[in-house]
């Protein structure tokens, strides 16, 4: 994006300032930090390894708050390494600080790896006795959960083996991909990946399609190297999972989110017998956009009854800031310091890595947000989304660094919620039936990409996984044909998949970064989407509780923390309450379709 782009959206100053970690990679705190790491990862070794098993409930309690303390220092400098390589992403200095602080992190973890593998290997009654005395209540669930990998441990000498070599290992390989494609540039005017994705929203077909168009070239240039890529990142998923006994490739993923693979299994089962709703939208939206046929690169295409707004960071902000104070002032004040105090990184610019995220650092510090904003709902959404995360990480932060950890499913709950907020207060100021369908339109693509889509890459991923561990690596052309019978499922003949849609998988970065991780995004909505009904409805009192539940981090399961909201997580019928809100939502946009006279 040029300069003048990023001037009109006001986003060419949005950067923020890391100096609350360090104020370089070259700030001589980062040496210090880590030899005091290293330092103390040797002194709680020397103290503890092989006594775990002989400790008082005082004494684990010591253990854990020396621990806890050395982690703090480690996030930091991983946090600094990570949010500095987001921006730099072609910088070779930038690449060797972060392979620098990964080596560094796995010399302090080997020497600590000790503790999990013995409180894991603790008798069940004499650890269920320590987890009772009150001394150990504030990392109860802490303690609690670490013991369920115990199946899945190795000796220690493996591990640390493991621990010692992970350096050059699959994060190798995950900072590979993000170069590669930080600095693949796209079509005749070398953009980034984030201006021709932005593209496939244009009003013109032309420009859609040629956005296309140069993305499928540019991934298929790369395609030997992304699919060498994820080949080797299936490959040590396999492995892993085979040494550690996992019985499925995802079971581990479960078992990070605190979730019963009946559970996940009932979501995925869920949202798969409903791609009729899909079906059914884009059947209408073909309609509405005049076209006898629909293609991938139609998918996000504006309804053509609105003129395409344009918004600046500065509108963008306040429309955040004011559906979050409507819901809670509190909410607003703590998301309006990532503007204020310069933890959020904006404007599009070349060598920083695409899509969004938010950085939970450490809760001494604070979190950081990465967005790539163009100028559209779309990115106040985006914005709305990752303030969501870093409303929740300052919160959860009250727990402590190792109770602040929450399950990939209630993070992407925190972060949909006030996707929502923003969408149900832009909707409340529409009265023109055609901006409702205009803005009704736009959300209901977001909500299926966020449950139908990702749920459909949750299948590809069984698919790959699967296959890989049966018949060997997989070909690009494997990959592509296992991506487009997954999307074909979901779309069936509402759109039309043409054979340069094929490579798209391959610029997926969770399948690379977080295998598994896509079924929480399904999750977080079904679940916020029933939450929102409730908050609608006046029951209980929502607001305090609904912070309450951010604030508790990962100080208990999923499970339990939805029990004040009556929401029992295990009955496969909760989902299709979710399941119900949009397509009650899509019934809504084919009423409006016929106020406009479509049909």
């Amino acid at each position: 994006m040029n300069n003048d782009i990023m001037k009109e959206l006001g986003t060419e100053e949005v950067l923020w300032n890391l100096g609350d970690l360090y104020q370089g990679i070259d700030d001589s705190r980062i040496h210090d930090d880590m030899e005091k790491c290293k330092k103390s990862a040797l002194e709680i070794a020397d103290k503890y390894s092989g006594k775990i098993a002989e400790l008082t409930a005082a004494e684990l309690f010591a253990v854990v708050s020396e621990y806890e303390g050395l982690t703090i220092i480690v996030g930091r400098l991983n946090a600094f390494a990570q949010l500095h390589f987001s921006t730099h992403v072609n910088d070779p200095k930038a690449g060797a600080f972060l392979q620098r602080v990964n080596e560094f992190f796995s010399i302090v973890n080997k020497d600590v790896v000790f503790f999990d593998i013995e409180w894991a290997n603790v008798p069940d009654d004499k650890a269920d006795d320590l987890l009772a005395d009150s001394a150990l209540e504030h990392y109860r669930h802490y303690l609690q959960a670490a013991r369920r990998y115990k199946p899945h441990l190795l000796s220690q000498v493996e591990e640390q083996l493991i621990i010692e070599i992970s350096p050059v290992g699959r994060s190798s390989w995950i900072s590979l991909f993000e170069k590669v494609l930080a600095a693949q540039r796209f079509g005749k005017e070398a953009r980034t990946q984030e201006e021709v994705l932005t593209d496939l929203y244009s009003p013109d077909r032309k420009v859609r399609k040629s956005a296309a168009n140069d993305l499928t070239d540019g991934l298929r240039s790369q395609s030997i190297v992304l699919t060498h890529i994820f080949n080797t990142i299936l490959g040590d998923k396999m492995i892993d999972d085979r040494i550690r006994d996992y019985h499925n490739w995802v079971k581990s993923m479960n078992l990070a989110n605190e979730l019963d693979d009946d559970t996940v299994d009932s979501l995925i089962a869920s949202a798969t017998d409903r791609y009729d709703i899909v079906q059914r939208y884009y059947g209408l939206k073909r309609r509405l956009l005049g076209l006898e046929e629909l293609f991938d690169y139609d998918r996000y295409a504006p309804l053509p009854y609105l003129p395409q707004r344009v918004v600046d960071w500065e509108k963008g902000k306040e429309i955040v800031l004011d559906a979050f104070g409507k819901f809670s002032p509190k909410m607003a004040s703590i998301a309006n310091q990532f503007f204020d105090k310069q933890w959020i990184h904006a404007p599009v610019i070349q060598g920083k890595t695409g899509g969004a995220f938010a950085h939970p650092v450490v809760p001494q510090v604070h979190p950081y947000v990465l967005v790539n904003f163009t100028g559209n709902l779309r990115d106040v959404e985006t914005v709305a989304h990752e303030l969501g995360h870093g409303v929740h990480q300052i919160l959860a932060g009250e727990q402590g660094y190792l109770n602040s950890h929450t399950p990939l499913v209630l993070a992407e709950t925190a972060s949909v919620f006030c996707e929502m907020l923003v969408f149900k207060d832009l909707m409340r100021n529409l009265e023109r039936p055609e901006e409702k369908l205009w803005l009704a339109a736009s959300k209901i693509e977001s909500i299926f990409a966020t449950v139908f889509r990702q749920i459909a890459m949750n299948r590809f991923e069984n698919d790959v996984h699967n296959k890989r561990r049966s018949k060997g690596e997989l070909s690009p052309d494997e990959f592509s044909n296992i991506w487009v019978k997954t999307q074909e499922k979901m779309f069936s003949n509402s759109v039309t998949l043409t054979d340069d849609y094929g490579i798209w998988w391959s610029y997926i970065g969770h399948f690379i970064h977080t295998p598994g991780y896509v079924y929480a995004y399904a999750f977080g909505e079904l679940l916020v989407l029933s939450l929102y009904s409730m908050y609608e409805k006046g029951k209980m009192d929502f607001v305090p509780c609904y912070l309450e539940l951010l604030a508790a981090g990962g100080s208990d399961t999923p499970y339990r923390l939805l029990e004040s909201f009556g929401i029992d997580l295990h009955d496969p019928n909760f989902w299709h309450q979710g399941l119900n809100v949009i397509d009650d939502m899509v019934k809504e946009i084919e009423e409006l379709a016929v106020e406009i006279g479509v049909e």
